[in-house]
């Protein structure tokens, strides 16, 4: 078979490849035969498959400050999926190769792309320009303090394609816009739960409610911990699947004592007594003294874990009884976790010496 007949159909004017071969090519947004919108308003707190999704209005209100980001046209588009959160210099595009096109990601425009545009003739260039506005993707972004070209304006208006500008360099950009879409893309839930920074860890402190899981909290911030949520705790899980907690945006810094009311800990206790996220190293679990017999482990042999996000993470179940001193029990749990992960169990330890004691008295 010749290279000509084997090679890949070329995008016709209303349709692109959807970018792997053998599957069917995708409308693109704005053509006038579609009855419908190629692309439907984002519903907040959608996720999809646990992760959040991604809409280029989310990416703008969180990317305004961090990332320079300023809206130049096309805000009628604002409502667009990012499909695949991650950048694409669409070079490659802009010339017309569309084989394999990345229509679903966020088009970056740096210095060389905004160099060959300009060496263009004019009618080529909105030629370009079209084709590309018309490939279904979600917005173009001109980094470098690059100015947008004339006929953008127009392109992006009719199209409803959001165009922005950064004064950010390319390569800046690219790294800060990519943690960015990682953040937001993430997958997370929210848990009931009182997180606390402890020795360094992050501990998630969870159970019924009424059981003391905000004041043994407190008595750990009094103690020169952290804390990092209180009552209910958001979860996001990175890329390199670590989980990371939260406060939700309204109730950071805040705790609900029962007999107290709402206290603010940076007022009583100072800005060190907070953390804005931590990543969860330890779920502690309170549970009643009957419900938790069960589970109560005498010798630290159980190896318990909590899954959450689809990442295990070590759990420790506590009973709670009349008279035991709960902070006192976490910040121990916290520390002697801390030492498992350095190597040191004590169980081992003591299951050795307790060998060598018999060894050597004959027993």
């Amino acid at each position: 078979m010749s290279r000509t007949t084997a090679k890949p159909d070329q995008p016709t004017p209303d349709t692109v490849p959807s970018g792997r071969p053998g599957r069917p090519r995708l409308p693109r947004r704005g053509v006038p035969a579609r009855a419908t919108p190629a692309t439907s308003p984002a519903q907040p707190g959608r996720t999809h498959g646990g992760a959040d999704v991604v809409t280029v209005d989310a990416f703008y209100e969180r990317g305004r400050e961090r990332l320079g980001l300023r809206l130049h046209t096309g805000g009628g588009g604002l409502t667009h999926v990012i499909e695949e959160p991650v950048l694409y210099r669409c070079g490659l595009a802009l010339s017309g190769f569309y084989d394999f096109f990345a229509f679903r990601r966020i088009q970056l425009i740096g210095f060389a792309e905004h160099a060959y545009l300009e060496a263009m003739p004019e009618p080529r260039r909105i030629a370009a320009l079209q084709r590309l506005f018309q490939a279904g993707i979600p917005c173009v972004i001109f980094s470098g303090g690059l100015p947008a070209f004339a006929e953008i304006s127009e392109l992006a208006d009719r199209l409803n394609v959001p165009v922005f500008l950064t004064a950010m360099t390319t390569l800046r950009f690219t790294s800060q816009a990519t943690l960015l879409l990682e953040h937001l893309s993430a997958p997370r839930r929210k848990v009931h739960g009182t997180m606390i920074e402890v020795a360094g860890l992050g501990v998630l402190i969870e159970g019924p409610a009424g059981i003391g899981k905000s004041e043994t909290a407190l008595g750990l911030i009094k103690r020169g911990h952290a804390l990092v949520a209180d009552d209910l705790t958001e979860l996001r899980r990175d890329a390199d699947g670590v989980v990371h907690g939260a406060a939700v945006a309204v109730t950071r810094h805040y705790m609900e004592i029962r007999g107290i009311g709402i206290i603010y800990i940076p007022a009583l206790f100072g800005v060190a007594a907070v953390r804005g996220e931590k990543a969860l190293d330890l779920v502690i679990t309170l549970l009643p003294q009957k419900e938790g017999e069960h589970d109560l482990d005498r010798s630290g042999e159980q190896n318990l874990t909590r899954e959450l996000l689809g990442v295990r993470i070590p759990q420790l179940i506590i009973p709670v009884a009349p008279g035991r001193d709960l902070v006192n029990i976490a910040e121990t749990a916290a520390m002697e976790y801390k030492l498992k992960l350095s190597g040191h169990v004590a169980h081992r330890d003591l299951d050795e010496q307790i060998k060598r004691h018999h060894a050597e008295s004959g027993g």
